[in-house]
């Protein structure tokens, strides 16, 4: 049997992200001596990433990136596979190398971003690949969000404290309010506004939600006569829920989120929210 201890595969598993499993057997292999163990594992790594594509990854973390002046800032998410990596410093170091590569690059989508060249003859995508490997997971890069067209915010959540913010919001007014940005970031973050205003509903959603609130109605055997009276309260009822302007305000519930904004002389021209894994 193989020299080695708990603290052995404790530390294997801080260096690589590697699973349990894989650390006992890469320390049985290399005779219990940990650098062996960190190279065999690195080795099997690469020859995996192909193998875990498979794989689901709904762990990760959401990383914020703003400029001093918060003229400027990013979200990107990445996701991995345990909670065991998401909190690992390996892995957020990479989350933040790949937002600053986002900060600084200014991608049009992400086929452009996993393009680009992050370190010199290294793209995103290879880099992303080199993380897979490196950390024993199916490591993704999906989402990122940036603005940079007036006073720029992030508010970031942890949904457990031993964890990397899962939720992140980024918000851009059009112009500095600390407070105001972070009250609405906040809001944001728990009620998940889909859209900002009415407006920015697209026509086949309310189409939909229209549709589906008239056969609801239809099939509750409300009378015909009171039937456009109920269907338009409950497309307002999904316009509340959907749109961020309309919500009553999470710090003060008797306001609006758009008589917030009001009050403080502030317009909010557009945010992002991202949950990772959603």
């Amino acid at each position: 049997m193989a020299n080695y201890t708990a603290a052995d595969v404790k530390k294997l598993r801080e260096l690589t992200g590697a699973g349990m499993m894989d650390c006992k057997k890469a320390l049985d292999e290399a005779d219990g001596n940990v650098d062996k163990a960190v190279e065999a594992l690195r080795i099997k790594g690469q020859k995996g990433v192909a193998k875990r594509e498979g794989r689901s990854a709904e762990n990760g973390a959401v990383v914020s990136l703003i400029a001093d002046d918060n003229t400027s800032g990013v979200l990107v998410e990445l996701k991995c596979e345990t909670d065991f990596v998401a909190k690992g410093d390996k892995f957020q170091a990479v989350a933040a190398q790949l937002a600053e590569h986002v900060a600084a690059s200014a991608p049009a989508d992400l086929e452009a971003l996993l393009a680009s060249e992050i370190e010199a003859g290294k793209t995103v995508q290879a880099f992303v690949d080199e993380a897979n490997a490196n950390l024993g997971e199916k490591i993704v890069l999906d989402r990122f969000a940036q603005f940079a067209d007036g006073f720029v915010f992030a508010y970031m959540h942890r949904t457990m404290p031993d964890l990397p913010p899962q939720i992140g919001v980024l918000v851009e007014f059009d112009k500095a309010d600390a407070a105001v940005a972070k009250g609405v970031a906040q809001h944001i973050a728990a009620f998940a506004p889909k859209y900002l205003t009415r407006e920015d509903v697209p026509a086949e959603v309310v189409e939909t939600e229209r549709r589906v609130a008239e056969e609801t109605t239809r099939a509750e055997g409300k009378p015909e006569a009171a039937l456009p009276k109920i269907v338009e309260g409950r497309v307002n009822g999904f316009f509340k829920d959907a749109t961020l302007l309309g919500q009553p305000y999470a710090l003060d519930n008797k306001k609006s989120v758009q008589q917030i904004l009001d009050e403080a002389g502030v317009t909010l021209k557009r945010f992002t929210r991202i949950k990772v894994g959603i």
